[in-house]
């Protein structure tokens, strides 16, 4: 065999070493996983039946509305897990955040542990900046998005009993015993992803203690009023839903839900929140004060 030329030899390893630096220059290259680095779980097409979110009245008193039923056409994709302190600490570090409040600041942020102390707008200023990282269109889930993802993880809590119209002590004697149920299975400290199990689809600690924003505006429905449970009302977009064992409504600046805000009986003990990816939607636009406030 020809013994190759020193000239030769050398040439080769000036193109090598010319690849080399032309490969740092480039930087690291994004792969598919860097791309969308938080694990997604899905859920498959199919139907809802749930008791909507909400303040219902007849004649001036609570009721309890009727059930109602939702299709879901296309995959739903959520994160199975929260966000966490971790990754939202990168967000605050990018100014695209709001630093937590000082009770909720910690020396060691963890990867493992969920963020918790964040309100409506912190988990929306969020969604944006993941968003535009990422190159996908993340959004805070609806409330039967939540719960249809929830699973066998959801538990109705609300009053499914029938109550004499003319006797409203009734009703508010169920609404006492069922706050007093709740005082009971309330436990504030966080744990680890998935120490509140794994549900059917995926989803880790949907039973947690980690309520999660939605994107569902608080309404109000006289039913009385109007024919139909989608009339006789408004929206109040300043104040949204929290998902969690049982639904709250929180003010949307709100980060602390012990404080009461606007939270109904027993307030969630954590507000964190998780995403959903929906790249058949256009990017969140910024909700004017009147729609926050919902002024139409």
């Amino acid at each position: 065999m020809r013994l190759l030329s020193a000239a030769f030899v050398t040439r080769l390893a000036l193109l090598a070493v010319g690849a080399a630096m032309l490969a740092s220059c480039r930087g690291p290259q994004p792969s598919a996983e860097a791309a969308d680095p938080v694990p997604l779980a899905v859920v498959q097409p199919g139907e809802l039946a749930y008791y909507p979110s909400g303040e219902y009245l007849r004649n001036g008193y609570p009721v309890t509305p009727s059930r109602r039923t939702m299709k879901f056409e296309q995959p739903l994709q959520m994160m199975a897990r929260q966000v966490s302190q971790t990754e939202y600490a990168e967000c605050v570090n990018d100014k695209a955040c709001k630093q937590l409040d000082r009770s909720h600041r910690t020396a060691v942020v963890s990867p493992d542990l969920p963020v918790v102390g964040v309100s409506w707008r912190d988990a929306t200023d969020y969604a944006t900046w993941f968003s535009r990282k990422t190159g996908h269109n993340y959004r805070l889930p609806t409330y039967e998005e939540w719960v249809y993802a929830a699973g066998s993880s959801y538990k109705e809590d609300v009053i499914l009993d029938e109550f004499d119209p003319t006797d409203p002590a009734q009703r508010w004697l169920a609404e006492y015993a069922l706050e007093t149920q709740r005082k009971t299975t309330v436990d504030g400290v966080l744990r680890p992803f998935g120490g509140f199990s794994e549900n059917e689809h995926g989803f880790l600690d949907m039973a947690g203690n980690v309520w999660d924003w939605t994107d569902t505006c608080q309404v109000r429905r006289h039913l009385d009023l109007a024919d139909g449970e989608s009339a006789g009302g408004g929206e109040n977009c300043g104040v949204r839903v929290v998902a969690g064992p049982h639904r709250s409504y929180i003010t949307d600046f709100i980060r602390d839900p012990k404080s009461g805000a606007c939270s109904v009986g027993v307030p969630p003990s954590n507000l964190g929140f998780r995403l959903v990816r929906d790249d058949t939607a256009s990017p969140r636009k910024e909700a004017s004060l009147r729609e926050r406030l919902g002024i139409s």
